[in-house]
């Protein structure tokens, strides 16, 4: 009778014992966290709220990461859990707390735009992972979702603080929701801002810009949030045209015709 070769084992030991890291996963649970409770909030009409937790969650998309690379544990299953809390927290958020606030009432249209945004973030996220070795590191090519988040969270801050109702801005809030649905999946470059160094010696006037830019922020947070991501969503466009008229940009490689 034949020797029958042993059975491989359905789980490999070795790597089921290696696990996870705990220290960026938390930072990245607690960005999910935050969309979730945007969702939350949003479904019982409390869109100050929702709109403040989604920036809470891009602050802390954005440290978990850093802190990732820090500390040396980069890992495959910290950028899959990254990418699906980023979905939560910067695809079905914003598009929720935008349709519940202000495009409920347009009908069709309305959960179309909602639809376009989350899509759009869906598919920006699966580019950003499939292209993540082969594009350059100083731009994004598309808006990033937390930005395009930034903008549709930023927007409705700013009504409510200026005492709009979300019907009020509905043709506002359609136009910016699948405007930046449509930019994530672009191919317009931003700029990512990974060449910026922490350990590198900066100017005093950097410092001092950097001062200037927190007490701007906390005399209103609404406004001028949604002024810097405004014109950070526009810069994007600023570098297509200057391209299109000759202007060098690195990095910006002309598109295939």
């Amino acid at each position: 009778m034949a020797d029958v070769p042993p059975r491989k084992p359905l789980f490999d030991p070795e790597k089921r014992r290696r696990g996870i890291y705990i220290l960026p996963n938390l930072f990245t649970t607690a960005a999910l966290f935050a969309g979730f409770y945007a969702i939350v909030q949003a479904m019982n009409d409390r869109f100050e709220h929702a709109a403040v937790a989604i920036f809470i969650a891009m602050i802390l998309d954005g440290l978990d990461g850093r802190i990732a690379r820090l500390t040396h544990t980069q890992s495959a299953f910290g950028a899959e859990y990254d990418s699906l809390s980023d979905m939560v927290s910067f695809g079905a958020a914003p598009a929720l707390v935008a349709y519940e606030w202000a495009l409920r009432g347009m009908g069709k249209l309305g959960w179309i735009a909602a639809f376009i945004y989350c899509a759009g973030a869906a598919l920006r996220l699966a580019r950003f992972n499939t292209n993540i070795d082969v594009v350059d590191k100083r731009y994004f090519q598309g808006l990033p979702s937390p930005a395009a988040a930034a903008l549709i969270a930023g927007l409705v801050w700013v009504g409510i603080d200026n005492g709009f109702s979300g019907p009020d801005l509905r043709w506002v809030v359609c136009f910016f929701t699948i405007f930046g649905g449509l930019t994530m999946v672009s191919n317009v470059l931003y700029f990512s801002g990974k060449e910026f160094n922490l350990r590198r010696r900066v100017p005093f006037f950097a410092v001092l810009a950097i001062m200037l830019g927190f007490a701007l922020i906390s005399l209103d947070p609404a406004s001028v949030l949604f002024l810097l991501f405004l014109i950070y969503a526009a810069s994007g466009y600023v570098l297509f045209v200057m391209h299109r008229f000759g202007k060098k940009i690195p990095g910006h490689e002309p598109p295939a015709s």
